[in-house]
């Protein structure tokens, strides 16, 4: 707050909302509950000159609820190509410009890094009125770690793709968070049961709407629960612990794991799946895989 702010707050007058500057806005919106939008992001909406949308009709809803005027211009994957010259432009010429997406946070799994780049290379100014985002709200509610984690977007949706995406994170040692659509979340949670095993999870759903729900339980608990509710509706994102969070497999269930493993792969490559599996040092799962590899041969 600076002298006139102050001076205008003590004598019980709301301070002055500064001119909104030149530039790109990225503007976070509510991604269910229309209440959840701060008060500096309705000040952005109302003043800029343009406000580019994912969806314009999406947006429409949330300008006829707070009264926002400006002329809107459709900036998704589809439209990008077709709109970012005009956006440009007007950026250009020193109008303010409003980024929006259809929920949360633009640039999160959502259009918007094109633009930001464009404004940048031409030395445009660029700055963000932050708010909701799906991600840090899902981790919060997952009771799982969150000091370190690392956001995947959405899975691949072809099996082979989604596998080989799961494979190349399951042994970094942080929170996984992961965007899904309903109809592949019970084929993606029996994935990544199978290559992560019996991680801590949380299946975050409808988060800030009225049937918002938080399903916390081991992956592979999770994926028999939707394979039995095959008919879930709602924004989806799961939340996976970091490796050693499970509890260490008994003997058994390892060598069982291992002798699985080694049918179709060498010891090396059986090892490193089923270490990072079980979040177990590699080194000590090599040397059982050697084991049962060698009292197979004899």
């Amino acid at each position: 707050m600076d002298v006139d702010e102050r001076s205008q707050a003590s004598d019980g007058q709301a301070p002055r909302k500064p001119p909104l500057a030149a530039g790109l806005h990225i503007v976070a919106t509510p991604i269910g509950n229309m209440r959840d939008i701060t008060l500096r992001a309705l000040d952005v909406l109302h003043a800029a000159d343009l406000i580019a949308c994912e969806d314009t009709r999406v947006f429409a809803k949330l300008a006829s609820h707070y009264g926002i005027s400006a002329p809107t211009v459709a900036y998704s994957d589809a439209t990008q190509d077709a709109n970012e010259p005009k956006i440009v432009r007007a950026l250009e010429a020193g109008k303010r410009v409003a980024l929006v997406s259809d929920a949360g946070m633009p640039l999160i799994s959502d259009p918007g890094y094109r633009l930001v780049r464009a404004a940048l290379a031409r030395g445009l100014a660029v700055t963000s009125a932050p708010g909701p985002s799906a991600v840090p709200m899902a981790l919060a509610l997952s009771g799982l770690p969150t000091d370190r984690f690392f956001f995947g977007g959405f899975l691949p949706a072809k099996e082979g793709e989604r596998r080989r995406a799961i494979g190349a994170v399951a042994s970094l040692p942080a929170t996984l968070v992961f965007f899904e659509a309903p109809h592949r979340l019970g084929a993606s949670l029996a994935d990544l049961a199978e290559l992560l095993g019996s991680r801590p999870a949380a299946v975050a759903r409808e988060l800030t709407k009225l049937f918002e729900e938080v399903r916390r339980a081991p992956l592979d608990e999770l994926a028999a629960h939707y394979a039995k509710h095959p008919g879930i509706k709602g924004e989806i994102a799961v939340v996976i612990g970091a490796p050693g969070e499970e509890e260490a497999p008994q003997a058994g269930v390892l060598d069982e794991a291992l002798r699985t493993a080694l049918a179709g792969a060498s010891v090396k490559d059986a090892a490193a799946e089923v270490a990072a599996r079980y979040g177990l040092k590699r080194r000590d799962v090599y040397a059982r895989a050697l084991e049962l590899r060698r009292e197979a041969s004899s």
